[in-house]
């Protein structure tokens, strides 16, 4: 690979401890209403990217498992393996082709060249020592193999009108970036960071799910809301009846909003003797 990040010092909590614990009540319905509004997406771009029959797969930060099961079942890849951090969720639905490794996914210890895929949506932002973690994640492909890196983009802008959606959304974002490091600003670089390190074939898209009351991205960022609110008030931005009232807006008829886009790059570990491109 062509460049290598040093690590990041971590920040002063992490997801799944400061916000976001696995054991919380529910947390997994909160996972799997965010993969009601993206697994569709992220399935077709891997399609797309030729996964399927042959193809050894890792999913990492693979939370209750969705987008793995749907590897072996509609794309018919040979296995699996999906790490996160904790592995409850993925425990309780097993399934044959699914491999299941609880491990840091910043430190995953596999060894090189072992996958036609990897996968990782929602991840990276998370994590400051991101470039350092994107570096060795490319480096388990083998040749010709793909990495699909899927992250959160920020629409709200000076340009859109301030609502209740747009302040609490603002003050999530800041909170999660003061407790856990958090940051979505870089995302759009992905194609550049990938091809930089070598990647071929590199290439970016966007999409943003409807924000209509009773969705799944509207129920998903409620319940994030609610789970999210100390980090959220502790940044001074809102107070807990700013949340509530966001979380209320959501669900009314007057919400004309937009959910936080997916930005999804791609690239390919080239072959021997292949030509490094952007898509």
């Amino acid at each position: 690979m062509a460049a290598v990040y040093p690590p990041v010092p971590a920040g002063p909590g992490r997801y799944g401890k400061t916000v976001f614990p696995p054991g919380q009540a529910g947390e997994d319905e909160r996972i799997d209403l965010g993969a009601l509004a993206y697994d569709d997406v992220s399935l077709a771009r891997m399609r797309e990217l030729g996964a399927g029959p042959g193809w050894r797969c890792l999913d990492v930060g693979a939370g209750t498992g969705s987008v793995a099961r749907r590897l072996l079942d509609e794309l018919r890849v040979d296995g699996v393996l999906a790490v996160d951090r904790d592995v409850r969720f993925l425990a309780a639905h097993p399934r044959s082709g699914l491999e299941v490794l609880e491990a840091d996914v910043c430190d995953p210890g596999f060894a090189p060249g072992r996958f036609h895929l990897v996968h990782a949506r929602f991840v990276l932002m998370h994590l400051p020592a991101r470039r350092e973690l994107m570096a060795r994640l490319a480096g388990l492909l083998n040749p010709g193999g793909v990495l699909v890196l899927s992250d959160a983009a920020d629409l709200t802008t000076d340009a859109v009108p301030a609502s209740p959606y747009t302040v609490a959304l603002q003050a999530m974002w800041q909170g999660l970036r003061d407790t856990i490091g958090t940051d979505v600003s870089w995302v759009p670089r992905y194609p550049q960071l990938l091809r930089d390190l070598g990647l071929a074939s590199t290439a970016a898209e966007l999409y943003v799910p409807p924000l209509v009351p009773g969705s799944p991205i509207s129920r998903f960022w409620a319940e994030t809301w609610d789970r999210a609110r100390e980090a959220m008030t502790a940044t001074g931005l809102v107070d807990d009846a700013d949340v509530d009232a966001a979380i209320r807006y959501l669900g009314s008829p007057d919400c004309a909003a937009m959910s936080p886009g997916m930005i999804t790059a791609w690239g390919s570990r080239p072959a021997a003797g292949e030509a490094v491109t952007s898509g």
